[in-house]
């Protein structure tokens, strides 16, 4: 059964003469634990679509279904619960809070949720990273690539169903990109998380299992890896 799944996603702004189709009929599945990259050019939709994924923002028409439940049908509350529970995110502008330090940022969603942090679990996903030197550090006291490190382990200590990534390495040179993608990759393994990861690199892309290409809010192509 997949893990996330859309039925026709449709997305428009504007109205009349001056409506834009940010996406058009989106229909996708996503199995458990695959790692999906969304590519296509700037303009393309493909970020419009990973913020429908994620419920960060409503589709003009259609569904999206994450781990069985169709989360448009959640009024707001609701849904900022479930997607706190349920998606993990990782921006390209690593979104920290500045004014904690490295492990009471990984912690954070959870604390947010009214609950404790599984230790054991924390301690593995560190280790697992390579932050446990940093773990008293503040942001602005870390190198880019060691901040998408921290943002990645923020996105999957909460045990989330899925993991969005937009652009994660857009703001990272290419081996610091290599690493993070790569470490992205085993933490997902290792932790059974499902990746879906928008990009405009090509090779960045492949190193997913499956590539599916959009344009003009369309998806295009579909190839597995």
């Amino acid at each position: 059964m997949a893990i996330l799944s859309t039925t026709n996603l449709k997305k428009i702004y504007g109205n009349g003469e001056n409506a834009v189709h940010a996406l058009d009929g989106v229909t996708l599945s996503i199995e458990p634990g695959e790692f999906t990259a969304i590519i296509g050019t700037s303009g393309s939709g493909k970020s419009t679509l990973l913020h429908m994924l994620g419920g960060l923002d409503r589709p003009t028409s259609g569904s999206v279904t994450v781990d069985g439940k169709d989360i448009f049908s959640l009024k707001d509350e609701a849904l900022t619960i479930f997607r706190r529970r349920k998606i993990g995110f990782v921006f390209q502008n690593y979104n920290l809070v500045p004014v904690l330090n490295v492990y009471e940022n990984i912690v954070l969603p959870i604390q947010l949720d009214g609950n404790e942090p599984d230790a054991a679990y924390i301690d593995n996903i560190i280790e697992t990273l390579g932050l446990s030197e940093k773990l008293s550090n503040l942001p602005n006291n870390l190198s880019g690539g060691q901040q998408q490190r921290v943002a990645i382990a923020r996105a999957i200590a909460s045990k989330p169903a899925i993991i969005l990534a937009d652009e994660p390495t857009g703001n990272l040179d290419s081996k610091t990109s290599q690493d993070v993608l790569g470490l992205l990759k085993l933490t997902s393994k290792k932790f059974s998380q499902t990746i879906v990861m928008i990009t405009h690199n090509e090779e960045i892309a492949q190193l997913a299992d499956r590539i599916i290409r959009i344009e003009d809010g369309k998806i295009v192509t579909r190839e597995n890896m």
